[in-house]
């Protein structure tokens, strides 16, 4: 039954992460832990399997028409890895219930950003489509740490975070999706390996499943991308990520909060 589940919900995360660039892990993790019954630690590790996976292949689709700003993401991605490691250290003390009132103000203040990033005017996100910005690699090095920590903490791809970040570096919006997916992929697998040194153990069948489905998402994600205005990307990555962080809310403080095992 649970693999049953797993195949539509793959899809629709993979979906998201191919069309905004990102939220695909604030969707994972509720679903391992919500609907199919995963403990927080387990989940965390497996829901970086499936983003990864499934940014991997969308990042190639983007990469396939010329979106996807490499330099840029290396230069991103470096300084995150290592970021992810501390992140994933620093997570193996904190408590499930702790972890998501953590994370609901990050998502939050993610959402508001990114919300407001729509309001620019199209036609100058076009424009900036042209060429890809060179990397300032002080800037770039310490919003990698960054949010490479917040990937190995909370066991998140980290597009929600990488694709503001990514627009205050300097990309258009289409860019910064592309290039986010890249960083997603090179940042969940270094997460992912720290959290497998520190000994976590994910249900790989279920994992593996969930990730494939979210591989045919993020192809069909970033054809469906290209097609919508900025705009529409922006403030649908916002609400989508607001609304997520106020159900983790309301669960941890109403409702009892995840499940611990």
């Amino acid at each position: 039954m649970e693999m049953l589940f797993a195949v539509p919900f793959g899809l629709a995360i993979g979906l998201v992460v191919g069309t905004v660039g990102g939220g695909g892990a604030i969707l994972a993790l509720p679903v391992f832990v919500y609907v199919l019954g995963e403990g927080v630690s387990p989940a965390s590790t497996a829901s970086l399997i499936v983003v990864a996976i499934g940014a991997a292949f969308g990042a190639g689709s983007q990469a396939r028409d010329g979106q996807l700003c490499w330099n840029v993401a290396l230069a991103f991605s470096l300084p995150a890895a290592l970021g992810a490691y501390l992140g994933t250290v620093a997570s193996s003390e904190v408590s499930p219930r702790t972890l998501v009132l953590a994370f609901v103000p990050i998502m939050l203040l993610a959402a508001g950003l990114t919300y407001a990033r729509g309001a620019d005017d199209s036609s100058q996100e076009k424009g900036r489509d042209k060429d890809c910005p060179r990397p300032a690699f002080l800037r770039s090095g310490g919003s990698g740490i960054g949010v490479g920590a917040l990937t190995g903490f909370f066991g998140v791809g980290g597009g929600f975070l990488i694709v503001p970040a990514l627009t205050i570096l300097g990309l258009s919006l289409r860019r910064a999706i592309a290039t986010s997916l890249a960083i997603i992929a090179f940042t969940g697998i270094a997460a992912l390996v720290s959290h497998l040194i520190e000994g976590a153990a994910p249900n790989w069948g279920l994992t593996l499943v969930l990730g494939a489905a979210a591989a045919a998402g993020a192809l069909a994600g970033s054809s469906l991308g290209r097609r919508l205005e900025p705009r529409t990307l922006a403030h649908a990555f916002g609400l989508l990520v607001a609304a997520v962080a106020v159900c983790l809310l309301v669960d941890v403080l109403f409702l009892g909060g995840p499940p611990v095992s």
